[in-house]
């Protein structure tokens, strides 16, 4: 059992899209489509729910952080919870106990497009299944989806035009100031010093600084396009509402 838990795994590598990631997505679709059968249950059931979500995110991301403190991993250039899933992981936590709608906002654009791309494309390098590793990464962004589709279908939370923009300045505000420390750590939190040293989808943009001007339209393109159904909904219940006459 310890060699699944090995820093210096020897054991089958990450196949991105082998039969064990594949069923991994599934396993996680699934997961979601079930959160749907809360919709009518208690609010004693529902209060379990969040509450178990949230213990299982942050003892997720915590084991992440023992595991390389005890393999002697632990630095300040990679473990600092500066990337956006990293923190939204622990901000996810306060937002189901809590209800929190702002960190709703977030979770529901940045959570789910960016848990969706680590979810597709795991930076898993050698750790394939059944390490722990491959685990812990799908486990920790496949839950920061679920919960903030819990959310929505379960408790009713709905992101807005609002939303959508106060997301959108935040990320730049908050870009803006991990810019700098990045240069006075030497680090690279969000990639916005420089592309990841290891494959990565930035790979196939232009070199920086250009390459973040594409990110800024991705991410825009992305939060669109999980908006779109909210777009759609809004515009078929204006088309239901009766035309007052004049």
């Amino acid at each position: 059992m310890s060699q699944y838990f090995i820093y210096d795994y020897v054991g089958n590598p990450f196949i991105l899209f082998g039969t064990w990631h594949i069923a991994a997505l599934l396993i996680i679709a699934l997961f979601n489509f079930g959160m749907l059968g809360f919709r009518k249950s208690t609010e004693k059931t529902r209060n379990a729910v969040r509450w178990t979500m949230a213990i299982i995110l942050w003892a997720d991301e915590l084991s992440w952080h023992i595991w390389n403190i005890f393999w002697g991993h632990w630095t300040i250039q990679t473990m600092l919870p500066l990337h956006i899933c990293s923190i939204l992981v622990w901000l996810a936590g306060f937002m189901l106990i809590k209800r929190n709608y702002r960190i709703y906002e977030f979770a529901y654009f940045i959570g789910i497009g960016g848990a969706m791309q680590a979810l597709l494309t795991p930076d898993a390098g050698i750790y394939g299944f059944p390490h722990y590793r491959i685990f812990q990464t799908m486990i920790s962004h496949g839950l920061l989806i679920t919960s903030t589709i819990y959310m929505t279908t379960v408790e009713g939370f709905r992101p807005t035009w609002k939303s959508f923009w106060r997301v959108v300045v935040g990320v730049n505000i908050y870009a803006a100031i991990i810019f700098p420390i990045n240069r006075l750590l030497g680090t690279n939190y969000l990639f916005i010093n420089g592309k990841p040293a290891t494959a990565s989808l930035l790979d196939v943009l232009p070199a920086w600084p250009y390459y973040i001007i594409y990110m800024e339209i991705i991410g825009l393109v992305v939060f669109l396009l999980l908006y779109l159904p909210f777009i759609i909904k809004e515009f078929r219940e204006k088309r239901k509402q009766p035309i007052s006459p004049k």
